[in-house]
């Protein structure tokens, strides 16, 4: 699509987005509510439209080049996205429960299920891209070394001349068989002889059933071929060579704009970085001074009016921000300075103790008290967000701009302001001394021995009051990063993990509201997405959205709970450290090497952020009696695990994840204290079956596209994911796959292959939702 299109879909979003905004702003604004229908119905609605909006903004941001726009959508986008995360929390204490559904607003809406998945922004992997492959590299070299993975053999590389001659030898080669294949039936022919005049008869009768045969087949095919025109025609099945080429070329375009993106970003750093010097170089000398004349008349009227000097407020407090109001820039910085940001750390500090309370989802069943929202941290953002689109972008001429580079005098503009900024800070800081030297000259002149008072005052301004928590220690003070992640690599405590991606684990979503005991598979990868993946993605999000810091998924065997594990951190590019008792058998022995394990993997961690600590076997650590046969030693970390948890801070983008086959054996109170949110996955339904096998087997092309999969679908209630992939992996092999075309694959293939597999039974599953 062209540089208009994505400008054009821009606008409309934006323009959606305001009027979602105003009716956000009039929800936050309502009194408590007691009606629980009404305002799950009116904060779902909000959560769809939110959603609608930032998969929007995921396109724009993916494709657009102009690089000041592409900084704009990104803030709005991930503002979007943090909403969707407090409306999901508001969502959840409403129906207590983890997985939301109304039926109402989505018929309202006229959207289907699928329109309702959060599509997960592309940047928080693309932007990091020399980063992560140099990450993986090192991690890669390290493992060779100690003899974990093989080194990669080079591959010598051919002339062109000896291609063609192996070529040709393998070419003969096999017109030689060939060849000897045609010779030896042209043989036992002639052995046979000729046909006796009697069986003359026989052959001709021999060779109209041949003929009959073959009639039959090609006028079958024939017709298979014309059924597969017409359902193509009508739309019932994807033209396969279009929907290829057109794959094909949608992927040429987005790698052709990605690097534009890169470069005209390239040209945009490079003009900021101009820009700055130049304004330093020949303007900041008239600025500070200008700013230093200025805070001087201040002091002089003050002081005649008053007959005593100011308080010079601190820094926190807005400086000489506070006091005087320049025209043009300075009122931009007067309007959004340090008591906003001071606002905004406080919000972020209240809002992490109230998100360690364990009671935080419990609400009254009768809404005696009323719902009442909290406090939003993003919809400033959003509001703020949509002033710049209408103040910059809504009417600007961009003809002369058709290939969308940036703007000079935007730039110009902004680096103007932020050198200001800076400059004042240091002004403020020389204009406090000059003070202080003001007063105590004026108490000299007075004869009054306030020196010591003067001075304790600029301390206090300067300073502030110390923060009584105790700094933790750290135990590797002088080593490097580089040094503490190859001893948890070399030891195995910071593992190379599987690509895998939230799309890959299939699963169809619920097209009706379900009871949360048994959601769809679909909703479950929604769920993840919202507590795990979104957080951990984008620091913004991260700072302001309600913390969740810990995650335990549950579920039989089969059911996919290591695989998305793997896939929260693909998706952000987190570092994944193994926790399991299993992984830290004979690692890190006794006390003082447990100390040091935990500090090395809360420090590399923070270090390394985003970081997934991934815990196998979730339960053990808790329960009440181990048995004997269990050498892992998995009460090991039964309090560390809560220490970990307390000390990732709501600004961490670090979250532990554990998974469990049997949580019931924990005791349950220890369970909870460790793990902020539960998520239960059950055995799959009919749709998400049969989504399964429609997905897995479309991978295979000699597969025919009406293979009924609705069949198989029903044929496997009772087994997981995991045991469709391992039967079709059973039954497609290399040698089966070529037979493919001439011998198509049949239901019968796959149950056999199905029946070798362990199903659920009900007295695990009934366990599962006893204990959830």
């Amino acid at each position: 699509m062209s540089n208009s299109t994505y400008n054009n879909l821009w606008k409309s979003t934006q323009n959606e987005l305001e009027k979602l905004a105003t009716h956000d702003f009039e929800y936050q604004a309502t009194e408590p509510q007691f009606d629980k229908h009404l305002i799950q119905m009116r904060i779902f609605e909000l959560y769809a439209k939110y959603v609608i909006i930032g998969n929007k903004l995921n396109e724009i941001y993916d494709q657009m080049l102009q690089p000041q726009k592409r900084v704009l959508v990104k803030k709005i986008l991930d503002a979007c996205l943090g909403r969707v995360c407090e409306l999901k929390q508001d969502l959840v204490k409403i129906d207590l429960s983890e997985f939301n559904y109304n039926d109402e607003i989505m018929m309202k809406l006229k959207l289907t299920p699928f329109d309702l998945e959060i599509e997960i922004p592309k940047y928080f992997q693309r932007e990091r891209e020399h980063e992560l492959a140099l990450r993986n590299k090192t991690m890669d070299d390290i493992l060779k070394r100690i003899g974990v993975i093989e080194e990669d053999v080079p591959i010598e590389r051919l002339t062109e001349l000896e291609a063609i001659r192996i070529i040709q030898m393998h070419e003969r080669a096999r017109q030689g068989r060939l060849r000897a294949q045609f010779m030896k039936e042209i043989r036992s022919l002639k052995e046979k002889g000729k046909p006796e005049r009697g069986k003359a008869e026989t052959g001709f009768l021999a060779a109209m059933k041949i003929q009959k045969m073959w009639r039959g087949f090609a006028s079958r095919l024939q017709t298979r071929k014309k059924k597969l025109e017409e359902m193509i025609l009508i739309g019932m099945l994807p033209d396969p060579k279009q929907d290829t080429k057109l794959q094909e070329s949608v992927e040429l375009l987005r790698k052709q704009r990605y690097r534009k993106q890169s470069e005209y970003y390239q040209l945009y750093l490079e003009s900021l970085k101009r820009f700055e010097v130049e304004i330093k170089s020949k303007q900041g000398a008239s600025m500070s001074e200008d700013m230093a004349d200025e805070i001087r008349n201040w002091f002089r009227d003050y002081f005649a009016k008053t007959g005593k000097l100011p308080e010079y407020p601190s820094e926190d407090a807005g400086g000489s921000r506070h006091l005087l109001s320049r025209q043009g820039t300075e009122s931009e910085f007067s309007r959004s300075s340090a008591p906003s940001s001071k606002e905004s750390k406080k919000t972020v500090k209240e809002k992490g103790k109230e998100k360690g309370k364990g009671d935080e989802l419990v609400m009254d069943d009768n809404f005696k008290k009323g719902f009442k929202p909290d406090e939003s941290s993003f919809l400033p953002e959003i509001k703020t967000g949509i002033d710049e689109y209408n103040e910059i972008w809504r009417t600007k001429d961009e003809s002369s701009n058709l290939k969308q580079l940036h703007y000079e005098d935007m730039i110009y503009a902004e680096k103007y302001r932020e050198v200001e900024m800076e400059l004042r800070k240091i002004v403020d800081e020389m204009m406090r001394n000059e003070l202080d030297l003001l007063q105590i000259a004026l108490d000299k002149d007075r004869a009054a021995k306030g020196k010591k008072v003067k001075k304790g005052g600029k301390k206090a301004r300067r300073t502030g009051k110390k923060s009584k928590k105790k700094k933790e220690k750290d135990l590797t003070p002088d080593r490097t990063t580089e040094s503490l992640f190859e001893e948890l690599v070399v030891n195995g405590i910071l593992v190379k993990y599987p690509e895998i991606y939230m799309k890959q684990y299939l699963g169809d979503r619920a097209y009706s509201a379900r009871s949360p005991m048994n959601p769809a598979l679909g909703d479950i990868r929604q769920v993840i997405k919202e507590y795990c993946i979104l957080p951990l993605g984008s620091q913004m999000i991260r700072n302001y959205a309600p913390c969740i810091k810990s995650v335990l998924i549950v579920g039989p065997k089969g059911t996919g709970k290591r695989s998305l594990v793997q896939a929260v951190a693909t998706e952000t590019g987190a570092i994944m450290f193994d926790l399991s008792p299993a992984n830290l058998v004979g690692k890190y022995p006794g006390k003082t090497g447990l100390i040091m394990l935990m500090h090395l993997v809360q420090k590399v961690s923070r270090l390394l952020q985003p970081a997934v600590l991934y815990f196998e076997d979730a339960e053990k650590p808790f329960m009440k009696k181990i048995p004997k046969t269990d050498r892992t030693d998995p009460k090991r970390l039964k309090k560390d695990l809560q220490k970990i948890v307390k000390n990732i801070a709501p600004e961490d983008r670090v979250i532990l994840i554990g998974v469990s086959n049997a949580p019931w054996d924990a005791d349950q109170k220890l369970l909870q204290q460790t793990y902020n949110r539960f998520i239960y996955i059950p055995r799959p339904d009919y749709g998400s079956l049969s989504f399964a096998w429609r997905e897995l087997l479309a991978q295979y092309s000699g597969v025919s596209k009406t293979f009924d999969s609705g069949a198989m679908a029903k044929v496997s209630d009772g087994y997981t994911i995991g045991s469709v992939v391992s039967c079709i992996q059973d039954v497609i092999t290399c040698k089966r796959m070529l037979q493919l075309r001439v011998k198509p694959l049949t239901h019968v293939e796959l149950i056999n292959a199905l029946s070798t597999k362990e199903p659920i039974y009900r007295e695990e599953e009934e366990a599962f939702l006893t204990w959830y």
